[in-house]
């Protein structure tokens, strides 16, 4: 597995950190909100796709935790063009099978593709418990056969 480049650490964290401002009230309003859980992007790795119509799109796919729920998420590799316009939705083929995202647009120029798989996480006890599950749920994705 390739690693990250600073500046794509740098725009994972600041990714994390536009979620949680722009969605920390809400979070907290869930009725499935857990405390011990905060916003976070793991173990993210390149990924790169070609679609017929375009050229090749390169992204960096991993897991988007928050105190609520566990996603797919597919970030640009590198800051991209206009992004596609918040609410576009399109399937992504991942090893494990093909998924459907949703455009989210959190800031200027920050934005992702994002696939919820879970919706509650208020039986995990720690961040390192939503972590590993974080983990367990990406080697299941990008393993052939694994969805």
């Amino acid at each position: 597995m390739q690693a990250l480049n600073p500046e794509q650490y740098e725009r994972l964290r600041d990714l994390a950190a536009a979620w949680q401002q722009q969605q920390g009230r809400s979070l907290k309003a869930s009725p499935h909100y857990n405390p011990r859980l905060s916003v976070d992007a793991l173990c993210f790795q390149p990924l790169s796709k070609e679609r017929p119509d375009e050229e090749e799109e390169t992204y960096l796919v991993g897991a988007l935790v928050t105190p609520v729920s566990l996603s797919l998420a597919l970030v640009p590799a590198e800051e991209a063009a206009p992004p596609p316009e918040p609410g576009t939705r399109r399937h992504f083929a991942l090893p494990s099978g093909r998924y459907p995202f949703v455009v989210e647009r959190l800031a200027r120029s920050l934005w992702l593709w994002r696939c919820e798989l879970m919706d509650d996480l208020s039986d995990l006890d720690s961040l390192q418990e939503a972590s590993r599950l974080a983990q367990q749920m990406m080697d299941k994705v990008m393993t052939h056969g694994g969805g």
